[in-house]
C-alpha cells in the first residue's frame, strides 16, 4: 500500500516596491507572459498580474521564484478552480 506524503512548505511573499517579487512554496509555473504570471504554490493557485513581467530566477528544487516588473495584483484561488482560470486564460491567449 502506498502512502502519500504531504508536503506543506512554507509559503512566503515578498513584494518590494511593486517592481520586485520573491515567492517561496511554489510548485511550479503554469503559465507567465508580460501580463499575467499563474504559479502553483503550496498554498494554491497564485495569478499575479501587471505589466512588464519577467521571471527573472526560477528554482522549482527549492520552490523559489523571482518576478520583476510592475505588479498590480497578486490573487489566490483553491486549486481545484485552477481548470476554470486556465480556461479563460488559454481562451484569452487563443483569440
Amino acid at each position: 500500500m502506498e502512502e502519500k506524503t504531504v508536503n506543506n512548505k512554507a509559503h512566503k511573499v515578498l513584494l518590494n516596491n511593486r517592481k520586485m517579487g520573491n515567492f517561496s512554496g511554489v510548485v511550479d509555473v503554469l503559465s507567465f507572459d508580460v501580463a499575467e504570471i499563474l504559479l502553483e504554490t503550496e498554498q494554491g493557485m497564485l495569478l499575479i498580474k501587471g505589466n512588464d513581467l519577467h521571471v527573472n530566477r526560477l528554482s522549482l528544487e527549492k520552490g523559489e521564484v523571482d518576478i520583476e516588473g510592475r505588479i498590480d495584483s497578486l490573487a489566490y484561488s483553491e486549486v481545484k478552480d485552477y481548470g476554470k482560470q486556465a480556461e479563460s486564460f488559454f481562451g484569452r491567449l487563443f483569440k
